[in-house]
Formats: structure tokens, sequence, C-alpha cells
């Protein structure tokens, strides 16, 4: 007999699945959210004051996300519509020390981050005696302990709820049937999360869980189990300078804390001037300067950090950018433009965008055999061209 095949099993990601994902603005009051939203969404939804609780209900934008392959395949096929890939952001309120217990607005602001999928976490970093700071005074790595704090004692309250239950109902099982050793090893597995969150004080995002711990995780959207990028909100000097003397602090936090997490340093103050101009006004001044904005960079980041990918279809009358999740098979990828594709999936005719790129056309893909015929097992790769293939 030949020997069995050794098949790795396939790593769970995190978080919802689904391609629609949001990502939301978080951070102590007046540290720059709103202004950071309404730059992004070029809005100026988030009502940017300088007063705590200045945004209540969240407010929602999708930010298209720069792609220099989308560009070129505009170029290439100028399409009568264009439509990129987009980022969901949501602009949540700011919290405050003792949010998990409800002071300030702090139940209200924290279901709000339960429903997204990953967070931008905005840290002030600059001095403005015109914008006050809620805890009197500028200090990026005590907000960040509040944050890290809050969301932690809210996971382990939850997590603290979730057990009694499991408890409750366990007492009575036995070991023979597979739904009890099923339930019984749900309950170990949220044993394991409430240590780490109470032992450990780790975030759930920092702990390399099985695939049968990672279901129990997800299902129970925990807050310190969305993935994090730290936005640090400079003066506009300090940006066009590339230093300020809290950066080292606060990289030496994140890599004691949650050591691997993304740190962008960026201006708000540049970013509201830069957002008013024409591009080509835009280009000048950022010449003049000798620095870009960091919108671009942020906006990937967060899209990166969802595990989200794109793929395109393209022709003359569209090019589009269709946004999964990494892992993502192709029947599901099909689905994604219209339900029939994924039910009566056939095949796709993928090609990659580096190869459309080196042959130019493609017919000359297709020439040097580059076009491939891919059924259902096959996993979309990030800038995958397809044309899918369905039955009547």
């Amino acid at each position: 007999m030949p020997p069995k095949k050794n098949v790795v099993e396939k790593k769970i990601l995190l978080g919802r699945p689904g391609n629609n994902l949001k990502i939301g603005i978080v951070g102590v009051p007046n540290v720059g959210k709103s202004s950071f939203f309404n730059t992004l969404s070029k809005t100026d939804l988030g009502k940017a004051a300088n007063f705590p609780y200045a945004t209540i209900n969240p407010e929602e934008a999708r930010i298209p996300v720069p792609d220099p392959r989308f560009e070129w395949l505009c170029e290439t096929y100028k399409p009568t519509t264009r439509v990129p890939a987009f980022l969901t952001c949501i602009d949540i309120a700011g919290l405050t020390a003792g949010a998990s217990t409800g002071a300030g607005l702090g139940n209200a602001f924290l279901s709000h981050v339960r429903a997204v999928d990953g967070i931008f976490q905005v840290v002030r970093a600059f001095d403005d005696a015109e914008v006050i700071h809620v805890e009197g005074d500028v200090d990026p790595t005590r907000d960040m302990d509040i944050i890290s704090t809050e969301l932690r004692l809210k996971d382990i309250e939850w997590v603290e709820k979730h057990l009694e239950g499991l408890k409750k109902t366990g007492r009575s099982l036995g070991s023979n049937s597979l739904a009890d050793k099923a339930r019984k090893e749900e309950i170990a597995t949220v044993q394991k999360i409430y240590e780490v969150l109470t032992k450990e004080n780790k975030d759930v995002r920092k702990v390399d869980w099985n695939n049968k711990e990672i279901d129990v995780v997800n299902g129970l959207q925990l807050l310190t189990s969305k993935p994090v990028t730290y936005l640090v909100n400079l003066s506009e000097k300090d940006y066009i300078r590339k230093k300020n003397k809290w950066l080292p602090k606060i990289k030496a936090w994140i890599d004691e804390h949650n050591p691997g997490d993304p740190l962008i340093p960026f201006s708000v103050a540049l970013e509201e001037r830069l957002v008013g101009m024409s591009d080509e006004e835009r280009a000048e001044e950022e010449k003049k300067i000798g620095t870009t904005s960091a919108l671009g960079k942020i906006t990937q980041a967060g899209y990166s950090s969802l595990d989200l990918i794109r793929y395109f279809t393209c022709g003359p009358v569209e090019v589009r950018a269709w946004t999964i999740r990494k892992g993502t098979k192709a029947p599901q990828a099909a689905g994604v433009i219209h339900s029939d594709f994924e039910n009566k999936f056939v095949c796709g005719e993928i090609m990659s965008y580096e190869d459309l790129r080196e042959y130019g056309s493609e017919a000359a893909v297709k020439a040097a055999g580059k076009l491939r015929q891919q059924g259902k097992p096959y996993e979309m790769i990030d800038g995958d061209i397809a044309y899918w293939k369905s039955g009547a």
C-alpha cells in the first residue's frame, strides 16, 4: 500500500467569515478620530468637536483602496465604468477609563466596537492647548493602556458570563455522546480564553489557537480578537521631519504588549489641508514639503489586517475589483458577483495580473499558455483576473 498523504489542516481565520468586513476608528476622546474619518471619507460626517462624546452614533463610509494594479488595468481596458475595492470605515466615539463598567457612554461604544471586524486605534502624540485632552495631558502610552484595559475587561466580563452558563449546563453532561464531548471541549476552550485574558494578560488574537478553538473564539465575537493597526497622530511639523518624542515609547509599548501590530505615523492637520486641494495642488504641496499623504497607506493596512484580498474582472464595459477573504475558493469568489455563479459554477478562466502585465494582452497571455481553467478546489490569489463560466 502507498503511504498515506500527510494532509495539513488549513488554518481557519479569526473573525467573521465573509467579505463585507468593517474597520472601526477607536481611541480616547479628542485624539483626532473624527477629523481623521472626515479626511479619509472627504466628508464632515464625524462632527469633529472639541469635547468628549462629540460622536455618539457611529458614522460609516466606504473608502476606495488605492491599488496601482487597478489603475493599470483601467488604462489598458479603458472601461466605461471603474469600480475599485472599498474598505468600510466606522467612526466610533471616544472610549474613556471605566467604559467597560458603563462610564461615560461606555456600553454603547463597546457594542459599536463589537460590531466591527478590525480596529484603527488613533493615538495622539501632538500638543495643542486648544484641543483639550480628556485625561488632562498628552500621554500616548497611558491612552493605549486605557483602551487595551477597557477592551480586555469587557471581554473578561463577557467570557465569565458565557463560562458560567456553560458550566451550569455542563454538570449534566455524560462522556459517551459526541454532542456531550463537543460541549466539554467548548467549556475547556472558553476556560483557556478566560485564563489568557486574566492570567496571561494577553489579547485573544495573540494566541496560536487550533481550528476547533478558533470556532469557539469566533462565536464569542471578542473585542481583543480583532486586529489592531495603531495610527499615531503627529503635528504637521513632526510628521514632515519624521521625528516625535513619543514615537519610540509607542513602539516600545506595542513591542511589549502586542508585538507585530502595525504602527503608522500620520498627521490629521496635514491631511485636512491636503484633502481640500485639487490633485495638482496636492502634488505640488507634497513636493514642496517633501512628504506625502499617509491615507492610502492606512487604507491598505486596514484592508490587509482584515485578511482581505481582491480579484479583478476586466472588459471594455467595466473594470472591477472584487473583495474576498484570503483562502476563498473559486465558486465562492464567483458568488460575490451573483449567487447563481456560485450555485451553477462550472469553472473559472484565470490569469494573473503579473502575466497580463508581462504579455500585454489577453490574447498574448492565452498564446503563452498562461490562461488557466480552474475548478471548484482552486483557491483565489490576490490579483487574479477571472472570467466565470456557469451552467444554465
